[in-house]
């Protein structure tokens, strides 16, 4: 880079865009502790009390339009502070995901579920994610889905993550785009997304691969 253009060197890289990085000699952690601690002291919860899971088990929020309407614009900016955690954090995605289908007209509930994350993001701040160094990793992938659990309209919820050796690299939780009418559907859609998702993570390792060569 030096020899085509301007540059100042500057270092190894320690935060970039509000995320740790600490590389070490055996390999690097990312996290986002700093805004993790943000988040919590402009929601005026950095005094809670911690929980264990970021969503109550079996919980199924729907518009629950009888319930009193909480402020919108305080929970969209929630929302989107939490989101952007989503890049060191995967134990988060299900739950904020959840959440941000309701920023259009959010109800008394929604604020409950985002309170039980945001307990579960202040005994968990330091939480990311560790790159080690290895040789020959192997391209691990796993996919699941959760039949008809939208109360809203009947969709389903896939998800999958794949591991660079015991390193996450990518992952996702969303609703799937049809309605589908028995659990084996659903997962058939889930396990089609993840094939998809493994192919095009097989190809671009290759492609670094040959490059690195």
């Amino acid at each position: 880079m030096a020899s085509k253009f301007e540059v100042s060197d500057l270092g190894r890289l320690t935060y970039y865009l509000g995320m740790q990085v600490n590389q070490h000699q055996d390999g690097i952690t990312l996290s986002q502790a700093r805004f993790a601690h943000k988040i919590l002291e402009e929601t005026r919860m950095s005094q809670c009390n911690n929980v264990l899971i970021p969503m109550e088990p079996e919980l199924k929020l729907s518009k629950a339009e009888k319930e009193r309407e909480i402020n919108a614009t305080t929970y969209r900016k929630n929302v989107g502070c939490l989101r952007y955690l989503l890049h060191t954090r995967p134990d988060l995605s299900y739950c904020i995901g959840i959440l941000s289908h309701y920023m259009q007209s959010p109800r008394e509930s929604h604020g409950a579920a985002m309170k039980q994350c945001l307990r579960y993001l202040k005994g968990t701040t330091n939480l990311g994610l560790s790159y080690g160094r290895m040789k020959g990793p192997r391209l691990i992938g796993y996919g699941d889905s959760s039949h008809n659990i939208d109360a809203n309209d009947g969709r389903s919820t896939s998800g999958h993550i794949f591991y660079l050796g015991d390193s996450p690299i990518t992952w996702c939780s969303q609703k799937q785009d049809l309605v589908t009418l028995s659990s084996c559907e659903a997962e058939f859609m889930a396990g089609t997304e993840a094939a998809k998702q493994a192919v095009w993570l097989q190809n671009l390792l290759v492609e670094i691969t040959r490059a690195a060569e």
